[in-house]
């Protein structure tokens, strides 16, 4: 009986290690979230305790909105404080991850949709480390982003995160960092813990999409109505979603956490994929 049970145990052992990296859809909302101990915070330190440890992180963030396509290439990125009118408390945050040049040569060979650039100035931006920070507090987990293109439309980096999934059987982490409902320029700074009409419901929509695998119209957002429109202003705290639902294999399970919005505009809805 007892060589059943290590038999049993060394099975499971061997199919938690034959399944592909999870991959994850972050919310990451204000940079504060970084430091502050909020509830958004401790679901991400939650996930990274729950997920099976990765052998890298890439990060596909909205805060490296590019002309081009590029992938951080240097041994130690440095911590880039992208953003203003925070406390010091937050300027003074480092997160001193590792690099890795050669996964960054690798995801370059395996890019074929477009000529992609090692990037040695970048470093991480908040969209990256204020969630990562939480996920791995260590630091010991090296770290990389790839710039989103602004010049490409949805369907085009749906069709390039397809050509990352082997990075998956090799335990890279991929996470795409930006808000699906993202519009600065009407935040209610009386509504901390709420959403307008038309944020709930493009929320609840992409919500739907997203469990019905209805990729297209989550490409063509544009055609979704004026809740769409009003929802992204600009794509680029939504595009890193669309790397996430491209890289989705058939079967794979979804479920959302942080499932709120707050200061009316902003969705810190969060998907993981496994």
């Amino acid at each position: 009986m007892s060589n059943l049970t290590d038999l049993r145990k060394f099975g499971e052992t061997l199919s938690l290690h034959d399944r592909d990296a999870p991959l994850l859809f972050v919310g990451h909302g204000s940079p504060m979230n970084g430091i502050e101990d909020n509830e958004f915070s401790k679901r991400w330190s939650e996930i990274g305790n729950q997920i099976s440890t990765p052998t890298a992180v890439l990060c596909i963030s909205a805060h490296w909105f590019t002309r081009g396509t590029f992938v951080t290439a240097m041994d130690k990125p440095p911590t880039i404080h992208d953003f203003y009118g925070f406390p010091q408390e937050l300027f003074d945050v480092r997160y001193p991850a590792p690099g890795n040049p050669e996964l960054a040569k690798e995801t370059v060979s395996l890019i074929q949709k477009t000529r992609v650039e090692l990037d040695h100035e970048w470093g991480l931006d908040h969209g990256c480390w204020s969630v990562i920070k939480r996920m791995y507090p260590k630091a010991n987990i090296p770290v990389l982003q790839l710039s989103i293109d602004g010049t490409k439309d949805a369907e085009w980096h749906y069709e390039l995160a397809k050509e990352l999934s082997s990075l998956r059987k090799k335990g890279v982490l991929i996470i795409g960092s930006g808000n699906m409902v993202h519009n600065l320029r009407m935040i209610d700074w009386q509504n901390p813990d709420g959403g307008y009409d038309w944020a709930i419901e493009m929320n609840e929509t992409f919500k739907q999409l997203i469990e019905k695998n209805e990729h297209k119209k989550l490409m063509d957002y544009s055609a979704l109505g004026k809740a769409a429109l009003l929802s992204i202003p600009t794509p680029d705290h939504y595009l890193p979603v669309i790397y996430i639902l491209g890289l989705k294999e058939r079967g794979e399970e979804i479920t959302f956490f942080n499932e709120k919005l707050v200061m009316g505009s902003v969705s810190m809805t969060s998907i993981k994929i496994e």
